[in-house]
């Protein structure tokens, strides 16, 4: 399978981290990561999530060899735009996330950045109808650069966001509302003791059924 992870923003070093965990994940496999140059460096709230629309169609449109794409953005920017756009199958990391938690059977809380964006999350959640299984949606208060640098500092205030949600929430389950916290999952896990969701792993294992049902039915 050859699986496109699309990073909406301009920041090189989430993309190579979000590679590299998509790739742990699929050994045997090609992963391949872009990065919208045309975006800015981090998506934070709605409006830097319009602007990285236009570069993020640019790349969708100049890439259609490939089985999967994911939108690696936990915003899910742009997804339905890009699944009508796309021969193949089109996953967001935020959808892949309460997909996943679901199939789980757990009731989960999203931990983000910052507040802006819980309105942008909320609603992707609602509409993609997963609102009944989502205890809360917390910001950690730590815009996306930081996240993807993973100082101790970063680390220390995730996790402590991370337990709030369990032990506040009533959450089973937190999904990790970042594509930079991808590469802090199990030091974060370790460091909460609660089961954590990442949506960049999620989207991995999901676009590879994804391209086999797609595969499976066009040979139908």
């Amino acid at each position: 399978m050859k699986l496109l992870y699309i990073n909406p923003n301009s920041t090189e070093a989430m993309t190579r981290g979000l590679v590299a965990v998509a790739q742990a994940c699929l050994p045997g496999h090609e992963v391949i990561g872009l990065t919208n140059h045309d975006g800015p460096p981090a998506i934070e709230g709605p409006e830097d999530g319009e602007a990285t629309l236009p570069g993020l169609h640019k790349l969708i449109a100049a890439n259609r060899d490939a089985d999967a794409i994911v939108i690696a953005c936990f915003d899910d920017t742009g997804l339905a735009q890009a699944q009508a756009a796309a021969p193949c199958p089109v996953l967001g990391i935020g959808q892949s996330a309460y997909v996943m938690a679901t199939l789980m059977g757990r009731r989960f809380s999203v931990v983000t950045s910052l507040a802006v964006s819980i309105p942008v999350i909320e609603g992707n959640i609602a509409a993609q109808g997963f609102a009944g299984t989502c205890a809360s949606v917390r910001a950690s208060g730590l815009p996306v650069l930081t996240i993807d640098e993973g100082s101790e500092a970063t680390r220390t205030t995730l996790a402590k966001a991370i337990r709030a949600a369990r032990d506040e929430d009533g959450a089973e389950a937190v999904v990790l509302g970042c594509a930079g916290m991808a590469p802090l999952r199990a030091d974060l896990a370790a460091r909460s003791g609660v089961a954590l969701i990442d949506g960049v792993e999620a989207s991995a294992h999901l676009a590879l059924a994804a391209a086999g049902f797609a595969a499976g039915t066009r040979a139908a």
